[in-house]
C-alpha cells in the first residue's frame, strides 16, 4: 500500500489527470485514518492510502518511509508511476516463480494429505504417481525424503508462515522451504 498526498506544484513537474473519485473501477473508500482507494491503472491494481483526498487535478506524492518495507514500497511506487506514464508495468512485486509457486501448491497438497492420516508412502503417490513410488528401498529414496519436506513447509505455511510471502526475502530473513 502506497502513501500518497497532495504536494504543492512545481513548474517542472509533469502534472497526471488522476481523480481517484472519478476513475472507473476504481474503489474509496473513507475511514478514520484516511482515505483506501484502489486504483486500476496499467493493468493492475494499484492500494494507495491518502490522509485526505487530493483535489482533482492537484499534484500528488508517494511517501517510501525508511522502513523494512522500502524496498517493496519503492518497486510499488515505481509501477504505480509507470502506469500513469502508460508504459509497461513489468512482474508484480511479490511475484513468485513458476516453480515457487508449483513447490507451494505440493507443500500445501501434501499437508493436507498428512493432516487426513495419510502415510508419507501414500502422499508421495497422490503427488508424484504410483509408478514413481518404488516397492522396495522406500525409507532411502529421494521423493521419501522430499516428500517429508514438503509436508513439514506446508504445515509451516498453515502455522503462518504463509506471511514469509509477503516479505522481500533478504540475508535476514527466514526462508519458509
Amino acid at each position: 500500500m502506497l502513501t500518497v498526498r497532495a504536494t504543492i506544484c512545481s513548474a517542472a513537474s509533469k502534472r497526471y489527470h488522476l481523480d481517484i473519485a472519478k476513475l472507473p473501477g476504481s474503489e474509496l473508500r473513507h475511514t478514520p485514518d484516511g482515505w483506501h482507494a484502489i486504483v486500476p491503472l496499467g493493468g493492475a491494481k494499484h492500494r494507495l492510502w491518502l490522509p485526505e483526498l487530493p483535489a482533482s487535478g492537484s499534484l500528488v506524492a508517494v511517501e517510501l518511509p525508511l522502513d523494512r518495507n522500502f524496498d517493496m514500497r519503492l518497486r510499488a511506487a515505481r509501477r504505480f508511476w509507470l502506469a500513469l506514464e502508460q508504459r509497461p508495468l513489468g512482474p508484480p512485486p511479490l511475484a513468485l516463480s513458476i516453480l515457487t509457486r508449483r513447490r507451494l501448491i505440493l507443500a500445501l497438497r501434501a499437508a493436507d494429505g498428512w493432516l487426513e492420516g495419510n502415510s508419507y508412502r501414500q502422499i508421495a503417490q497422490g503427488l508424484f504417481g504410483t509408478l514413481r513410488i518404488p516397492d522396495r528401498g522406500w525409507k532411502t529414496h529421494d521423493l521419501r525424503s522430499r516428500t517429508i519436506r514438503l509436508v513439514k513447509m506446508g504445515l509451516r505455511l498453515m502455522r503462518g508462515g504463509y506471511r514469509a510471502l509477503l516479505r522481500h526475502k533478504g540475508k535476514d530473513k527466514h526462508d519458509v522451504s
